[in-house]
């Protein structure tokens, strides 16, 4: 069934598209909510009436990613986690750890929009992450994962991690 959505719907589209979907989904989903309506003469003319307001909301949703990338590329993620004396990490920093610290930076990124280079880093060192923004632009966030000893002594990210990371790039 051709819908075309009312509203920005979560991995489906944004406001204006022209989608084809299951006819249940359209029916027991879509529509109750009011997140689209079928396709026909009638909503195309009132889509097309908002072309210009649409495309202003693109531009706006644009402009924000792209300043929200320079603040987010400005950005030092400094974790300190517990660890053993090698420098390798009891956990692990995931792209929930990521996510918790930009949050608390006023940064408001989801989980899912963060990718980090083998899913999940398990020793201390300078890393980079990439942040998924609107569209297809991202964001690389550089973090820096120190180690905090069973004494509670926070240790300098180790130079030995750093040269593992520049041999895997080779």
């Amino acid at each position: 069934m051709k819908v075309i959505l009312y509203t920005d719907v979560k991995h489906l589209g944004e406001m204006g598209d022209v989608k084809n979907v299951a006819n249940g989904y359209a029916r027991n989903y879509l529509f109750p909510r009011m997140y689209a309506v079928p396709y026909n003469d009638e909503s195309v003319k009132y889509f097309e009436s908002r072309k210009e307001e649409i495309a202003a909301r693109k531009e706006q949703k644009r402009k924000d990613s792209a300043s929200l990338k320079e603040k987010l590329e400005a950005t030092l993620v400094d974790l300190v986690m517990p660890a053993g004396a090698n420098g390798k990490l009891y956990g692990a920093v995931t792209a929930q750890t990521v996510a918790d610290y930009l949050n608390k930076n006023g940064f408001e990124i989801e989980r899912k929009r963060i990718e980090i280079p083998g899913s999940t880093i398990k020793s201390t060192g300078n890393y980079h992450c990439v942040i998924h923004l609107y569209e297809a632009q991202t964001a690389e966030v550089k973090i820096s994962v120190k180690a905090q000893t069973s004494d509670g002594k926070v240790l300098e990210a180790a130079p030995a991690a750093e040269k593992t990371e520049e041999a895997k790039a080779e």
